[in-house]
């Protein structure tokens, strides 16, 4: 009956095609995914998906084990709350929030991405997010981006979580959207340190939009796991 429901879900969004070579290619955990979408009924079931079976494809090659999952939502809007971030173990959710996309992916709407220095672009795919630190935003936090060509740049752009004045709803108003960022998911101010200290020290990060070619890409979501375990191994596990 849930499978049924899950695709009813997954067609009405008009996005199946992207979720269709995922369930081939590796195993979810079910109650996970069915816990999960109840915690976040505003979450695309898709993005959900493809953020579990990369996080889960991790694990099998040979990841440690996080305790949080964070899931960007970049189909939807900057003045949504696109920002998810669960409790694996808990399987609940722990904070949904506005975040940022970068100045050159979009408007409003983020619709390009990019993994090159300098593009003021978001970027897709599966992170493990590492150390906090005291930088130019005040209290921010370095990941490292596992999807080779897509956002492995991820540190040397210098893309982490960092609070940001701009990331406000009030710009919404004025402006029709929030501010935006050099590529970073910025988030508000009065959430930052929270957000941070729940993602510090080894949590998963998936950041999603429909994009086909990310899907055939990514080996992560086609699971490949001689491929996923060396990308592993060059961060660290």
């Amino acid at each position: 009956m849930f499978t049924r429901f899950r695709q009813l879900c997954l067609a009405a969004a008009g996005l199946w095609a992207f979720a269709t070579p995922l369930m081939a290619a590796t195993s979810t955990p079910q109650p996970l995914f069915k816990n999960l979408s109840r915690a976040a009924p505003g979450l695309n079931p898709v993005a959900l998906q493809n953020a579990l079976a990369a996080m889960q494809c991790a694990l099998n090659s040979g990841a440690e084990q996080a305790q949080r999952l964070a899931v960007i939502d970049y189909s939807q809007p900057s003045t949504a709350r696109r920002l998810w971030i669960f409790d694996l173990r808990k399987q609940a959710l722990v904070l949904q929030d506005l975040v940022a996309h970068g100045q050159k992916s979009g408007e409003n709407f983020a619709t390009r991405f990019s993994n090159r220095v300098g593009s003021y672009q978001s970027s897709l795919g599966l992170f493990r997010t590492q150390e906090s630190y005291q930088g130019k935003h005040g209290y921010s936090l370095r990941m490292d981006g596992l999807e080779p060509g897509v956002n492995d740049r991820a540190r040397e752009r210098a893309i982490v979580i960092h609070a940001a004045d701009y990331v406000n709803p009030l710009w919404s108003k004025r402006q029709g959207r929030i501010g935006r960022s050099q590529g970073c998911p910025a988030v508000r101010p009065e959430i930052a340190r929270r957000v941070i200290d729940k993602l510090k020290g080894g949590q998963f990060m998936y950041s999603w939009y429909p994009d086909r070619s990310l899907v055939k890409a990514s080996p992560y979501l086609n699971c490949q796991p001689r491929q996923v375990a060396r990308i592993l191994a060059a961060n660290g596990g």
